[in-house]
């Protein structure tokens, strides 16, 4: 679990990747959801308060709302977070929402008998009901409900399919909204006449809740034909009653403007760039220009890597477009493309951040004054057990010592043994938030 305790900043002349570390730890404890929860609570309804959501982080975000709701106001419902993802109860906070665990990134019965149980929670309610949902990254694959005519092996395969495709993370919920019974709106939809407050932690480039977890709550502007387009573009087969749905317009999710979501209201309670603004203060702080490229960041990892080394050479031997020292941060989610391997070859370990890594790392060439971090801020890569990893200026003089060669480990994905064969992970274990890619260069005169 990710330590709460941001007040010592390592000096980053001398410990340049503690001080790393340090900025990525800011940049996470700034998304916990306690922080600014309170802030936009509504006031207990004239009936009942019944919590629903998805995502990981879910479990802090039930311990912060049992902490904040009046102890004497009612409180109940089911919150599905990740294996392994539900944080230790607070001290004196007792247990009034009820939270399970289920498998991410590709679903299983778990969440499936969560998301059952929720839309059967959602019978009965009258207006003067409050619904909040808890909304975070990883919702759509804790919250499955294939659409009639899938299974939930059809739905694991076309999610496998999807994650090893290079499709970004909109086009990925752009499909599993149409193939849900629970996504894009449905959800908030079997909520009537209820209002539905929905709080959420984005995970996504340019904080659309529609496409946070796939958008539960909230209307969906995408279309079966989008989908469809989708579906096509990377060669992934539906069985035929969903082909003919989606080409028929039968799988359409609930539009903006449909009187389902009149009163229904909507928080962001943390995003990517307040945790990127957070760790550039802490880099400040420490006597550091900071600069933040961008949350919104998209690409292929390993590219976006070799355009951050592109910018961190330039600064490193010219002093343009930024003055050293400083750090560079961005944020955003990128997409790993998983190649074919020949027979014989290992599958290779690891996410984004380890992608991005070995591309910044080849792209760097060893640069003298060149630190690096990337990590994923809910702490799993993919999914592994690391966070992320570490790039620094003897990473590929290290790595040929040790024999190993850096194309060989892109050419199979394989980031996570790269570095943990050089002692370069960052393992925290879960954060409970998820605020997505978290991108930190560090680069000194020297």
């Amino acid at each position: 679990m990710i330590a709460s305790d941001t007040a010592s900043t390592p000096d980053p002349r001398r410990q340049p990747r503690a001080f790393l570390e340090h900025l990525y730890r800011v940049a996470v404890q700034q998304a916990l959801p306690l922080a600014r929860m309170a802030e936009y609570l509504p006031a207990p309804p004239r009936g009942r308060t019944l919590v629903l959501g998805a995502g990981k982080a879910g479990g802090s975000m039930v311990h912060a709302l049992e902490a904040l709701w009046p102890q004497d106001a009612p409180l109940s419902g089911l919150v599905v977070t990740r294996y392994g993802h539900i944080p230790p109860r607070p001290a004196s906070v007792p247990a009034r929402i009820e939270l399970v665990e289920a498998a991410h990134p590709v679903p299983d019965a778990a969440g499936l008998r969560a998301a059952e149980r929720m839309l059967a929670l959602t019978q009965g309610l009258t207006a003067d009901d409050l619904v909040l949902c808890l909304v975070s990254g990883g919702g759509s694959a804790l919250l499955t409900l294939p659409a009639d005519g899938l299974t939930l092996e059809d739905k694991q395969r076309i999610n496998r399919q999807l994650l090893e495709s290079g499709a970004h993370i909109g086009e990925m919920n752009c499909v599993r909204k149409h193939l849900s019974r629970i996504k894009g709106g449905r959800l908030a939809a079997a909520c009537a006449p209820a209002r539905v407050v929905t709080l959420t932690i984005s995970d996504v480039p340019g904080d659309d809740p529609a496409v946070i977890a796939s958008g539960p709550t909230v209307p969906d502007a995408s279309t079966c034909a989008d989908a469809l387009a989708i579906l096509r573009r990377y060669g992934i087969a539906v069985p035929p009653a969903v082909q003919a749905g989606l080409e028929e317009g039968c799988l359409e999710t609930p539009k903006p403007g449909d009187a389902a979501f009149a009163g229904h209201a909507v928080h962001l309670i943390a995003t990517p760039r307040q945790s990127l603004e957070a760790a550039a203060a802490a880099a400040r702080a420490a006597g550091l220009d900071a600069h933040v490229l961008s949350d919104e960041m998209e690409g292929e990892s390993r590219e976006v890597g070799k355009v951050h080394a592109a910018l961190a050479r330039a600064v490193a031997l010219h002093g343009t477009p930024f003055a050293r020292p400083c750090v560079i941060l961005s944020g955003g989610e990128t997409t790993v493309t998983v190649r074919a391997r020949a027979p014989g070859v290992p599958k290779g370990r690891g996410g984004r951040a380890g992608e991005f890594c070995m591309g910044l790392a080849g792209a760097l060439l060893g640069q003298p004054g060149v630190w690096a971090l990337a990590a994923d801020t809910d702490g799993i890569d993919g999914v592994e057990d690391n966070a992320g990893a570490f790039v620094m200026p003897d990473t590929l003089a290290r790595a040929q010592a040790a024999g190993l060669k850096l194309a060989e480990h892109l050419d199979r994905n394989d980031a996570y043994g790269y570095f943990d064969a050089l002692g370069d992970l960052l393992v925290t274990g879960p954060t409970h938030t998820n605020v997505n890619d978290f991108r930190a260069i560090l680069v000194r005169p020297d």
